[in-house]
């Protein structure tokens, strides 16, 4: 069954049709191969992929599009930016610190880095989700490469306070890393003062398979693919045409429309979680007394078996604040760093709300989420009643 009402813009993003229209054409007209430097079919890849380089700087600010590598996602740029800057620096240091609640993909590299013989500080985080920046400074050694924090959370929102982290890693020389993938058309964006970011495509209604990363200036680190040195030898491999033209573009319309997306979904997200406080005052939403985005909830609802809940909904497209293995749902790492009980953790719903989402669809989903949510807490009642 289809889902009537998609919320879960958090997890991926319908491609824009003004970015399909841009990309139809490198598939079947413009087909040529950007390294074949030697005809036109060469030379019009090679000038889209430079155009598409300029729209993805200008929407994250950045002054020299030089500076932006093209590869298959965050998850490569995550696993690049951390094995690769660790590699080619090893000699200054084996320290990297991060913070708990991080993306897997970062968790899992410097698991990896962990296991080659590189120290990893993981920041705790308050119940908000917001790391301590007492605690960051106080973390920082003479051993320390890099600091890695995540812009905005996938699970929460929770939006890290980068405009203070930054002045602290600067003033120790410590190169800044930020996975901004959930952050780029969300929120405005500038890498003044970061060193190296990470993004996708598919989280800002541009096509899967595409990502960037910025990397600052001359910072040295070892490429993870090795080939034909496509992308000043950063990233080896045929260029992926119509999917880097497809980011640039939504990218361009990300820079162009945040402001007004951004607006129109806070007053959304009021509504929706206003309206669900009305009715069950011991639901929780986790990071509520902290920045967060403007489109995502991250909402527990106590004393609830999350698995009837979502057969309730099953109408509604939403994620879980749970990882789920094999047949147990496992605590969300974010939410168990926040100190969210095992019990709140295993109940959670993620609504995240996106450029499509209307009026109409957030009143229908929070109406049916309400009567799922009363009919379950009647039952449970009667159970407990009838013992």
């Amino acid at each position: 069954m289809t889902p009537s009402i998609y919320l879960d813009y958090n997890a991926t993003t319908p491609v824009d049709p003004r970015v399909l229209e841009k990309m139809l054409p490198y598939f079947s007209e413009h087909y040529g191969n950007p390294s074949s430097e030697s005809h036109m079919f060469g030379w019009t890849a090679g000038a889209a992929i430079e155009k598409a380089r300029r729209q993805v700087a200008e929407c994250l600010n950045i002054s020299r599009p030089t500076e932006i590598t093209f590869n298959s996602g965050a998850t490569e740029g995550i696993n690049t930016a951390l094995k690769g800057f660790a590699e080619a620096n090893a000699h200054r240091g084996k320290h990297i610190i991060t913070a708990k609640t991080e993306h897997s993909a970062v968790l899992h590299a410097c698991q990896y880095l962990e296991k080659k013989g590189w120290r990893i500080t993981y920041l705790p985080v308050d119940n908000n989700g917001v790391i301590d920046l007492n605690h960051l400074e106080d973390c920082i050694t003479d051993q320390t490469i890099m600091v890695c924090i995540m812009w905005a959370n996938n699970e929460t929102g929770v939006i890290q306070p980068l405009s203070k982290i930054i002045p602290i890693v600067q003033e120790r020389g410590i190169p800044l890393m930020t996975d901004a993938t959930q952050a780029v058309g969300k929120l405005p964006i500038s890498v003044e003062g970061i060193d190296l970011l990470v993004c996708s495509a598919h989280k800002v209604y541009g096509p899967k398979g595409i990502g960037a990363m910025y990397v600052r200036g001359k910072l040295r680190f070892q490429p993870l693919i090795e080939g034909g040195g496509q992308e000043r030898g950063y990233r080896s491999g045929t260029h992926n045409v119509p999917a880097i033209v497809g980011m640039g573009e939504a990218f361009s319309l990300a820079h162009r429309e945040c402001s007004h997306d951004c607006e129109r979904l806070c007053a959304l997200q009021q509504y929706l979680e206003h309206a669900l406080k009305d009715m069950v005052s011991e639901i929780q939403i986790h990071g509520e007394q902290t920045k967060r985005l403007s489109q995502t909830s991250s909402i527990s609802f106590p004393d609830l078996n999350l698995e009837r809940l979502l057969l309730s909904i099953r109408t509604l497209a939403v994620g879980t604040g749970s990882a789920c293995k094999t047949a147990n749902y496992q605590p969300s790492h974010v939410l168990s760093a926040m100190g969210v009980q095992d019990s709140y953790a295993k109940q959670t719903l993620r609504i995240s709300m996106g450029r499509p989402t209307t009026e109409k669809e957030v009143h229908q989903a929070t109406d049916l989420i309400r009567e799922a949510v009363e009919e379950l807490y009647q039952k449970r009642l009667l159970s407990n009643g009838s013992c």
